[in-house]
């Protein structure tokens, strides 16, 4: 806001000083090192001013404190004009923020672009890990907050729901399951189904090792293997749609589907639609007749199809195979076609880990050479590697972190140390209960997001739930402390006229003045960090305020009345910043 007042301001200030109009003004926060809230950068102007860049400054500066009732005082630093904006701006800005619901937010139009964003998109061979964690914090926290910015939003994901991954728990299941099921055994349908993804793996290299151990080469073995090949065959069943394999593959399916259910509930994770790879592995091939007359794609002699992107600085890329089979990329293109037809999307983002992230840049050059203009606004939502303290895990073989477990760990430890700070007298063990829920899960969510997307991390689980950081806990700590101070003024704020504020209210005032730009950054950039880092940030400013400022014991009416004003729509900001992290926040801690 004060930067379009002011932009206004100075170009009247360059007609009146310089008979200049049309010029580039830029600017940006002012260095902590000096006084002031915005810097104008003077050097641009110089052309026109035909001075040296202090004395521009000065003229400016002189000119719009004479001017204009914002600004209050300015100090210059070489071709810097720091601007001191003055104390009843802030108050009033803070007054229309106060007023505003869902402060920050705005409601998609009837003409807004959709945004359709792809996330999780598991196997049906094993549950949901840690790595799917990540994934799905940030596709869910994407959409919310591009929703959040003003469009419209439509979550979705591919199951990974054929293959050979899917044979092979399936006839482990037939060998040694013996019948049992994920209700008589007691497991979670997508733990039971893992459990014989993993009873295949041991078994198959106890038969490659016999195989070694009686002459074949490795890789050989690896292939004769007889649980391999029966895997194999179970495939070729699966493609030819032999009802008894058909019926297997659904029983075993809907028994990880019924899985991931529970998980995503906890997550607080949802989707529009769903696509599973079994209806969507052939959508691709029609379209390479139509890259083939487009002259796109090639055929090679051997009846392959291929397409040629040295010139666009790749390689060739496999479209179909000699056999006229597809591959992954193949289906992509189909998929992503087939969700424009049923989206009509403007914008896709793909949230997947950054090892894919050449298959993506393959993909959209793709879809653009096919002639589809939303091509452009494809977006790989690329992601680094989580770790742990105790290193890299493997799926295969039963080592992975599941999310689940990870899930109960932080509810638990959130538990544990809610007891030993002995805070939850009078609480009914629902309620204890909830706390714990939101609290342990918070924890998670917040420190998974603070890290920029594109960057592997180390998450700790211990570290993500300490009160003292940069943490989920940290920030739900200041909402509950500011429900507290509402509970025990009770009655209705009434925001006066004017007040004086001091610096640290203003700073704070500045700070949720932000909030808007913050999330539509965010969302240009499809990154939560900085809506969790913004909050971070406030939380920070809010805490050093509610330690050294009186708010329920101010010395008048209107201080009470605006500070605890103040604290309630810092609370506002909180509780709508987590939302979007996909965290609630405790009324009580």
């Amino acid at each position: 806001m004060i930067a379009k007042i002011l932009h206004k301001e100075i170009e009247k200030c360059l007609s009146a000083l310089y008979s200049a109009e049309g010029q580039d003004i830029q600017f940006q926060k002012t260095t902590k090192d000096f006084k002031g809230d915005i810097t104008l950068v003077v050097f641009p102007i110089l052309r026109v001013s035909k001075k040296g860049p202090e004395q521009t400054a000065e003229q400016i500066g002189d000119y719009l404190k004479e001017k204009i009732s914002e600004v209050a005082d300015f100090n210059v630093v070489k071709g810097f004009l720091n601007l001191e904006i003055a104390k009843e701006f802030w108050y009033n800005q803070f007054v229309n923020t106060y007023i505003t619901t869902d402060y920050g937010v705005i409601d998609a139009e009837e003409s807004a672009p959709t945004y359709l964003v792809e996330y999780s998109s598991p196997n049906t061979n094993k549950p949901i890990h840690l790595g799917h964690i990540r994934n799905n914090l940030l596709g869910y926290s994407v959409a919310e907050i591009i929703k959040a910015s003003g469009r419209h939003v439509k979550k979705v994901q591919v199951i990974n729901d054929r293959g050979i991954h899917i044979c092979k728990s399936m006839v482990a299941w037939e060998d040694f399951g013996h019948g049992e099921t994920p209700e008589t055994n007691g497991l979670k349908g997508d733990h039971f189904v893992g459990k014989y993804y993993i009873e295949f793996d041991k078994y198959y290299k106890k038969e490659i090792a016999g195989l070694v151990a009686e002459g074949m080469d490795q890789k050989e073995a690896e292939k004769q293997a007889p649980i391999f090949k029966k895997a194999q065959a179970m495939l070729l069943s699966w493609e030819a749609k032999e009802p008894v394999i058909i019926a297997l593959w659904k029983k075993m399916n809907g028994w990880v589907y019924d899985g991931f259910d529970i998980t995503y509930k906890r997550l607080g994770v949802d989707f529009d639609k769903n696509y599973y790879e079994s209806d969507t592995y052939l959508l691709g091939k029609k379209v390479v007749e139509i890259g083939l007359e487009k002259g796109v794609f090639y055929r090679k002699e051997d009846g392959s199809v291929w397409i040629d992107l040295s010139t666009d600085g790749l390689d060739e890329k496999i479209i179909l195979r000699s056999d006229g089979t597809s591959v992954y990329m193949t289906q992509d293109i189909g998929t992503a076609i087939q969700r424009h037809e049923d989206f009509s999307f403007s914008n896709m983002a793909y949230t997947v880990g950054n090892e894919q992230d050449y298959h993506f840049k393959v993909l959209f050059l793709i879809l653009d050479k096919l002639g589809y203009d939303w091509a452009k606004n494809c977006y790989h939502l690329s992601y680094g590697m989580v770790d742990l303290p105790s290193g890299k895990m493997k799926s295969r073989e039963g080592t992975v972190v599941d999310a689940d477990e990870l899930m109960e760990e932080m509810v638990s430890t959130a538990k544990n140390i809610a007891k030993d700070l002995g805070k939850l007298e009078g609480m009914t063990d629902e309620a204890a209960n909830a706390l714990y829920e939101t609290v342990g899960m918070g924890a998670l969510k917040y420190f998974m997001l603070k890290v920029d997307p594109k960057k592997r991390m180390l998450f700790d689980p211990a570290e993500s739930i300490d009160f003292n950081g940069n943490t989920g806990s940290f920030i739900q700590y200041a909402y509950a402390r500011i429900q507290s101070l509402v509970r025990k003024h009770n009655t209705e704020v009434l925001m006066p006229n004017e007040v004086e504020i001091t610096t640290k209210e203003q700073e704070i005032i500045k700070h949720l003045t932000a909030f808007p730009a913050v999330i539509q950054e965010a969302a240009t950039n499809y990154s939560p960090a900085l809506v969790a880092n913004y909050v971070y940030d406030l939380v920070k400013e809010f805490n050093t305020y509610y330690q050294h400022t009186p708010i329920l014991n101010a010395e008048s009416n209107d201080l009470i009345n605006f500070r605890l004003g103040l604290s309630t729509k810092v609370g506002e900001v909180i509780k709508t910043a987590m939302r979007l992290l996909g965290a609630g926040v405790p009324d009580r801690m």
